[in-house]
């Protein structure tokens, strides 16, 4: 009988199998390398994604013209589901689906879709969600992917601190608009792609936005934070309705973000670092597989992980209410699903 996703079939012992992926989760380097991905693949088994139920499945990928967005899409592509994706110009939409239909050797044709998004105006985001929610066809997913790393501070043309928009307040805008969608679509999921970044930040809502000296990786950062947070609560809130809510920890990928924002960690773990597809395995496996039992969780390499690595970055009590609050104020929005209490 075909072994089901997430199913060990090493000829360990389980205890034992637990014990090896923990001591690989311990050593942080060997468990974000590509060590980690190719110890733990092996360790559980575990199932091709092209063999996840993907058939009929509607998946939205946002940023999906490099690196890991353009892996997930891809692998989503293979594995035989639909896939919209977003991007910032016309001209990434051309190449992006030019080079897929290259990858996999068949004109994709309506499977594959894109359209335009900017996540640094919110009107845009609105726009495109309006879009979605006129249309006939189904959203089974949505991938929040798309961000980078900003040297800079630099204020949108809402106002708001530019990492700060892209990678919590216009994500959430865009869930929450799309929530009824994919309540309608239930059993359906938002997986959120975070960094290990976010393991050297607390979650203090105040300054989520860096409104002091501005650094480029602590405002990454801080913005990562809060989007395993906020998946926690979108959980909390409305996972009563269907729709499963993940974040998940890619581990260190060579993807063109990484080597022109961070060229000295290129430089010192090239050797080691995941390939996109390695590095987005793990967003695909979410989005495809059987519904895992606990949803709001921090997943990487299939399981789930614990948010916090150093014990001073767990937030004070009622720290997440008042982020959700803020971003709730900043998104202009109150999320909510008719005939759903939140």
């Amino acid at each position: 009988m075909p072994h089901q996703p997430g199913e060990a079939m090493s000829h360990l012992p389980a205890p034992l199998t637990r014990a090896v992926d923990a001591a690989l989760e311990a050593t942080v380097v060997l468990s974000f390398s590509k060590v980690g991905h190719a110890v733990r693949s092996r360790l559980d088994s575990w199932t091709p994604l092209e063999e996840l139920p993907a058939e009929g499945k509607r998946v939205l990928v946002t940023g999906a013209n490099s690196g890991l967005g353009y892996a997930t899409a891809r692998s989503l592509l293979a594995a035989g589901a639909g896939v919209l994706i977003s991007v910032r110009s016309e001209q990434n939409a051309q190449n992006t689906r030019r080079h897929l239909e290259a990858d996999l050797g068949r004109d994709l044709g309506e499977v594959l879709e894109t359209d335009l998004l900017e996540l640094g105006d919110l009107t845009q985001v609105r726009a495109f969600a309006e879009r979605r929610l006129s249309e006939a066809a189904p959203l089974d997913a949505v991938v929040h992917n798309a961000g980078a790393l900003f040297a800079d501070r630099v204020m949108t043309v809402d106002g708001l601190e530019q990492t700060y928009q892209v990678h919590v307040v216009a994500p959430f805008l865009l869930t929450t608009l799309l929530l009824p969608k994919l309540a309608a679509t239930a059993p359906s999921r938002v997986v959120t792609v975070t960094s290990g970044g976010m393991y050297t930040e607390k979650l203090v809502t105040a300054r989520v936005d860096s409104p002091g000296g501005y650094r480029g990786t602590v405002a990454y950062a801080r913005a990562k934070r809060a989007q395993v947070v906020l998946t926690r609560e979108w959980a909390r809130r409305f996972g009563h309705t269907g729709v499963a809510f993940h974040v998940v920890h890619p581990g260190w990928a060579l993807t063109p973000g990484v080597e022109s924002s961070l060229p000295g960690f290129r430089k010192l773990t090239g050797p080691i670092l995941r390939d996109p597809d390695e590095g987005a395995d793990t967003i695909v496996y979410l989005t495809l597989s059987e519904e895992p039992d606990e949803i709001g969780r921090l997943w990487h390499d299939r399981r789930p992980r614990s948010e916090h690595r150093l014990p001073w970055t767990i937030a004070e009590r009622g720290e997440s209410g008042e982020l959700w609050a803020r971003v709730c104020r900043d998104a202009g929005v109150e999320p909510v699903v008719p005939g759903v209490t939140g």
